[in-house]
């Protein structure tokens, strides 16, 4: 059932087996499996079924530094379905390497789940997802396997074998609407934001989740078992808020919530000019299930350990569309419309190291206006009118080099974190407080790895890739953090000392408080996060599962007579 908690009728206390906050892609797919065994599920949603302006407004809150870190309502969504109805769809699991110990590293205790932990639930995940087969090889993931980046690659540092595979992209709350409609044991309530966590005397148990509906009106949930799905940022915001019983907020004994707060570093970095006669292929293939696959530069695990760095990888990019030197009519289009972007792209643009002017772009297209016409009817098709989208932008350049599209690894830091403003939101919450900070070693991660790229590229004869240590550098800290991945913010680890959840994502120090998605990272990767959010998911929906009984359904009556049902 799905219903606005406005319409239920004047209850001051719901009931059931498992409470989640937060009906995004995690809180989705524990509320479905988890109902599997029987058990009652209650999902709070603090926003709607489309977006709407109070319920967004909810999500903003201070940052330290706004030219190192997006506004903190941008990249989130409220509703059913969360950010996922904003995403781009890009999939790709963690690397073995990322769970294991890294003593070359100053970093705190890693995942105390290994790899092998995570394979089946990362399987799993590609059907809610809508991924295909779970294949990530280049040579294997499509029939007769994908066309090389390289003609004739060899390098035992980088690899080009490894592939990325893209959602439609998937909305969670589209996709799952009319199931969870239908589904008698699970009721997600919209606009029904937690507040408060309140706990048993002994501080070891959750007795029941403070709620607050559009109307002002407050009521409890009460149940076995509760899980905080509502991501990255607001999963920090609502620990440390619940103060009333722990002045530091629970589960922050040791002053660890909102502490390691990660996101990626990721740039259009470096100039690549391909060797005479040997062009690479930098687009995307499409498998028989019409899956969206591209081949990536990858630093194997040894090579990452001997040059003492975290994980990185990179893509084949076109020139940055604010230089008219590239002569491309479609990057010029994009640059003058830039507006018209979604604010990734607009930044990025924004703080390019030169703005030019707008004619040297206006006789771009002016000179190619058949290049831009291409590239207008071909995203109207495939991106825009298409049920799956084509995943980006990938215009080769007709004039110039390439660029390497760079996502690495960001160490977690203690001192990046994501704690309370003194100002608070309509309800009275705390705002969020966003002081993100990236590492020298960060920076280092970039520069030597693409150093390492620049030599195998070379010595295969591809063709040169040129930087400057100076200029990658500089750039990242104008880019700054790259929007939407909020990691690491109660992570998972084996001592509370270190972290916020233990292996099963239980926070260590509340017996029935669990904590899903992007905050649980240990360490960030180079893979965007949704696939291992959905994997973990998953793995906690089967922890939860066996503890949950089948009780008899609440009987929860309706403000009217009219169907609960919104959809």
């Amino acid at each position: 059932m799905i219903v606005s908690v406005d319409e239920l009728a004047a209850h001051d206390i719901l009931e059931c087996d498992l409470c989640i906050v937060g009906a995004g892609p995690a809180g989705i797919v524990i509320a479905r499996r988890a109902s599997e065994s029987g058990a009652h599920v209650i999902v709070l949603e603090s926003g709607g079924l489309r977006p709407d302006a109070a319920s967004q407004a909810l999500c903003a809150g201070e940052v330290a530094n706004p030219e190192m870190h997006p506004p903190a309502d941008t990249y989130r969504r409220r509703g059913l379905g969360g950010s996922s109805t904003i995403w781009g769809g890009r999939c790709v699991p963690f690397d073995r390497i990322d769970f294991e110990p890294r003593p070359w590293l100053d970093i705190p205790s890693g995942w105390p789940i290994t790899y092998e932990t995570l394979v089946p639930f990362w399987r799993q995940a590609h059907a809610p997802a809508e991924l295909g087969s779970y294949d990530y090889s280049a040579r294997t993931a499509l029939p007769g396997g994908m066309r090389p980046m390289f003609d004739r690659f060899a390098s035992s540092a980088i690899s080009t074998d490894h592939i990325e595979r893209f959602s439609c992209p998937t909305d969670f709350g589209t996709t799952n609407m009319r199931q969870l409609a239908r589904e008698t044991r699970i009721q997600v309530l919209l606009y029904a934001t937690c507040t408060n966590i309140a706990l048993a005397p002994n501080l070891r148990g959750v007795t029941h989740l403070d709620v607050v509906t559009r109307r002002r009106q407050f009521l409890q949930v009460r149940a076995r078992a509760f899980v905080l799905a509502s991501g990255g940022l607001e999963v920090p915001r609502l620990l440390l808020a619940s103060r009333s019983q722990i002045a530091a907020g629970v589960g922050n004994a040791h002053d660890v919530v909102g502490r390691y707060y990660m996101c990626h570093l990721a740039a259009t970095l470096g100039q690549f000019t391909p060797a005479a006669g040997r062009a690479p292929w930098h687009g995307y293939e499409q498998g028989a299930d019409g899956v969206y696959c591209r081949r990536r530069l990858t630093i194997e695990p040894w090579a990452q350990q001997a040059h003492r760095i975290g994980n990185i990888i990179a893509r084949l990019h076109h020139p940055s569309p604010a230089e008219p030197s590239h002569h491309t009519g479609a990057l010029s289009a994009l640059f003058l419309g830039r507006r018209l972007l979604p604010y990734e792209y607009t930044r990025r643009l924004d703080i390019a190291k030169t703005m030019p002017g707008i004619w040297p772009h206006v006789r771009n297209v002016a000179a190619d206006p058949f290049g831009a016409a291409r590239f207008a009817g071909h995203s109207l098709r495939r991106r825009f009118l298409a049920a799956r989208k084509y995943p980006s932008i990938i215009i080769a350049p007709r004039v110039g080099p390439f660029t390497l599209d760079v996502h690495a690894e960001q160490l977690p830091n203690a001192e990046s974190r994501v704690g309370l403003a003194r100002t608070a939101d309509l309800f009275g919450t705390p705002q969020l407080r966003i002081d993100w900070h990236c590492r020298p070693e960060d920076l280092r991660t970039v520069s030597v790895g693409m150093g390492l790229m620049a030599g195998a590229l070379a010595a295969g004869g591809h063709g040169k890739l040129a930087f400057d240590c100076g200029e990658v550098e500089a750039s990242l800290q104008r880019e700054g953090a790259y929007g939407g991945h909020h990691l690491g913010t109660a992570r998972m680890s084996e001592s509370p000392q270190t972290g916020v959840v233990d292996a099963n994502c239980r926070v260590h120090d509340v017996d029935n408080l669990y904590v899903a998605g992007g905050a649980v990272f240990a360490t960030s990767s180079q893979a965007n996060p949704t696939l291992t959010i959905l994997a973990l998911a998953l793995r906690l929906a089967d922890h939860l599962k066996p503890s949950l009984r089948a009780r008899g359904m609440p009987s929860v009556q309706m403000a009217s007579d009219r169907a609960a049902l919104l959809v």
